[in-house]
């Protein structure tokens, strides 16, 4: 799939100049920065998914020997 974007001259200096200074392609380059941003996203997503579990537990943990042989079953 191909797509365009509109860029000011300045926003395209700068993507160009992180581009070549990661010997990017400019496409590239976008492509790499959309994907980090998801995954950040996502891991942002899991980490309070996770962490209002434990404030819902009334901040309880658990001995990481039980986690263990729960991620084994």
């Amino acid at each position: 799939m191909a797509f365009s974007i509109r860029l000011t001259e300045e926003e395209r200096a700068l993507a160009e100049s992180y581009a070549k200074l990661h010997s990017y392609t400019l496409a590239e380059a976008f492509k790499r920065a959309l994907f980090e941003k998801i995954e950040d996203q996502y891991d942002i997503a899991i980490y309070d998914a996770a962490y209002k579990e434990y404030e819902d537990s009334g901040k309880q943990s658990r001995p990481i020997k039980e986690f263990w042989k729960e991620l084994q079953t």
